[in-house]
């Protein structure tokens, strides 16, 4: 309803649109359920977000495979 409001119209008018669209053939509906992380993989993927954002454990920019060796040698 707050959604509608923000947009300017009535709820109303929302509920006739979307009855006609389905009725035309032209709304879907279909359940979608929300995936979560197992606890191990949640604190896995935290860390590597944290990790991301303070920039630890990223390797630079590099442009060209001699440069890959050069870094992945040391």
């Amino acid at each position: 309803m707050k959604k509608a409001q923000s947009e300017g119209m009535p709820f109303g008018v929302v509920l006739k649109l979307a009855t006609k669209a389905f009725v035309d053939g032209t709304l879907g509906i279909r359940l979608v359920s929300s995936e979560s992380f197992n606890p191990a993989t949640r604190k896995a993927v935290d860390e590597m977000i944290k990790d991301v954002k303070t920039g630890k454990n990223l390797s630079p920019r590099l442009r060209t495979a001699k440069e890959a060796v050069a870094y992945l040698r040391g």
